[in-house]
C-alpha cells in the first residue's frame, strides 16, 4: 500500500511540474516521469502488458515526437507576449467552472473495493487483453488506427517542401 501512496505522490508532483514548468524540455521530462509512475501503477494492477506499452509507446516514441516539436518550433525563446490581466482571470474562471463539472459529475460515485473471491489473476495478461481488443472493440481499434494514418500522412504532407520554396 506504500508503495501505492509512493507512485500516486511522484505522479501528481511530475504532473504539476508538466504545468508549472518554466523550460518545455523540462516539462517533457516531468511528463516522462509520470508515464513511469503511471507505469508502476499498472504494474500494481497486475497489468504488466499495459505497462510495457505505456513505457515502451509514451514514454518512448510519444515523447520523442513531443521534443522534436519543441525543437521544431523553438519553444525555449521568450518571444511570448504578457498575458493581459483579462486572459488570466478568464483561464481562473475556466478552471474553476472545469472543477465545478467534475466534482458534480463525480459526487455520486461511491468506489468499491475488488472482490477477492471472483479476482482472475488472468485480467491484465497479454492473451485477455487481445481477446478483449480483437472481440469486443474491433471497430474503434481499426477506426483508431485509420484515424492515426490519416494524422501521419497529413504530418508528411504538412512537412514536405515544394519544388521551388527555399529556406533560408
Amino acid at each position: 500500500m506504500s508503495l501505492f501512496y509512493f507512485l500516486t505522490f511522484v505522479a501528481l508532483l511530475s504532473a504539476l511540474g508538466v504545468v508549472f514548468a518554466k523550460n518545455p524540455m523540462h516539462s517533457v521530462l516531468f511528463l516522462v516521469l509520470t508515464f513511469f509512475a503511471i507505469s508502476g501503477h499498472y504494474l500494481l494492477l497486475n497489468a504488466q502488458f499495459l505497462a510495457a506499452v505505456n513505457i515502451i509507446v509514451y514514454a518512448g516514441a510519444i515523447m520523442v515526437l513531443f521534443l522534436f516539436v519543441v525543437m521544431f518550433l523553438n519553444l525555449n525563446a521568450d518571444t511570448e507576449p504578457n498575458k493581459s490581466a483579462l486572459a488570466k482571470v478568464a483561464g481562473a474562471i475556466a478552471g474553476g467552472l472545469l472543477l465545478l463539472v467534475l466534482i458534480a459529475a463525480l459526487r455520486n460515485v461511491n468506489p468499491t473495493g475488488a472482490d477477492l473471491n471472483t479476482f482472475d489473476s488472468q485480467i491484465g495478461m497479454v492473451n485477455r487483453l487481445g481477446l478483449v481488443l480483437y472481440q469486443q472493440y474491433l471497430l474503434p481499434f481499426e477506426l483508431a488506427s485509420v484515424l492515426f494514418l490519416v494524422a501521419m500522412v497529413g504530418s508528411v504532407m504538412l512537412g514536405k517542401r515544394e519544388v521551388g520554396e527555399r529556406h533560408f
